[in-house]
């Protein structure tokens, strides 16, 4: 978490259960300048456990998120350790008193930051990885008129028992912990940590990734280098309380539960309007292709990119190349510059 971004004071911000959080705050950085019209303007929404600086990999000079071009916003999740979140929250309401949050309260702050604070009435596109795709689908119902385009990649519009099953294996695996003191730690509980991680390796990434060694390309020599280096390094880097508040916002993904649907979310995803690119990834072990597939039924004209390769979910976090370039291809398409890409 580097600290290098701006941080937008939402005061008493109600939740969707009804429960206020006090002098909420939504941390953002932003990329390039926003015109005179205020009519390019991006939002990219941060995922689980990823901090802002984690979203730099997708945005660059001649890249579809060029900010020479564009201004790009991304904004942190409630809970990620930067927006408000249970590490950053006074009491009453900090560590495992952190209220719970939904997918509708981030998209709803966000966009606050988006019209009140930075005078933007209208988005060229929203996008994003992982549970950023589940905040880029709820954009696309929550504010149907609001963008022009919806790229989610690697998520979805609704979180399946499949992955309900994993969430609940990594609270297990992180709260069986004796220092986790039922939230009260008095240091991060990193025996449950480093268990939280080795469940999420198994998730994470195909099976043919492991195969073929795949890891070798993040400049780990062995398997268990990997396991340590990459999965375990990245959780412990993390907050344990933070991340079940994150994960709990995950598990309740549903755009049915926008206000106005009343749960039914195949009416839900009928009311997106803006053009989508669904782009999950082949092998993904979280969020199944053949989900968007089911959920592009139900939504107008929406389009199905599957990235090949094997990286499964990993797919969306830059470290390959050529799913980098599937990506970033079809930003650069759904904002009309195609000719760029080709």
């Amino acid at each position: 978490m580097s600290g290098d971004y701006d941080t937008y004071e939402l005061g008493s911000f109600e939740l969707q259960s009804g429960m206020t959080l006090g002098s909420a705050k939504l941390a953002y950085k932003t990329f390039g300048q926003l015109n005179a019209e205020k009519s390019n303007a991006i939002v990219y929404p941060t995922w689980f456990s990823g901090f802002i600086e984690d979203n730099f990999w997708l945005v660059g000079e001649g890249m579809g998120l060029d900010p020479t071009k564009y201004f790009i916003i991304i904004p942190a999740l409630f809970g990620n350790g930067e927006s408000s979140s249970p590490s950053n929250t006074p009491k009453p309401r900090n560590g495992p008193r952190f209220p719970n949050c939904t997918f509708y309260d981030n998209v709803r702050a966000q966009h606050q930051l988006v019209t009140e604070h930075l005078g933007i009435e209208h988005l060229r596109l929203v996008l994003g990885w992982s549970m950023g795709a589940g905040q880029t689908y709820q954009w696309g119902v929550q504010y149907p008129d609001m963008m022009d385009g919806l790229i989610p990649f690697c998520g979805s519009s609704k979180t399946s028992p499949n992955n309900v099953v994993f969430l609940n294996s990594l609270e297990a695996a992180l709260t069986a912990d004796a220092a986790w003191n039922n939230g009260w730690y008095e240091r991060q509980p990193d025996v449950g940590l480093r268990a939280f991680a080795r469940v999420y390796s198994g998730w994470g990434l195909s099976a043919q990734f492991y195969w073929d060694e795949q890891w070798r390309q993040l400049g780990f020599a062995t398997l268990d280098d990997f396991l340590v280096g990459f999965w375990e390094g990245h959780f412990l880097g993390r907050d344990a309380n933070n991340l079940l508040a994150m994960a709990w916002t995950w598990k309740h993904g549903d755009v049915g539960k926008t206000t106005g649907f009343n749960g039914d979310t195949k009416k839900a995803l009928g009311a997106i309007k803006a053009r989508l690119i669904q782009m999950p990834a082949h092998e993904d072990r979280y969020f199944a292709p053949e989900e968007d597939q089911r959920a592009g039924e139900f939504i107008k004209g929406s389009e199905f990119r599957e990235i090949p390769g094997v990286w499964g979910h990993f797919a969306g976090i830059g470290a390959n190349s050529p799913d980098t370039e599937f990506i970033d291809q079809a930003v650069k398409e759904i904002l009309g510059d195609q000719a760029l890409a080709e």
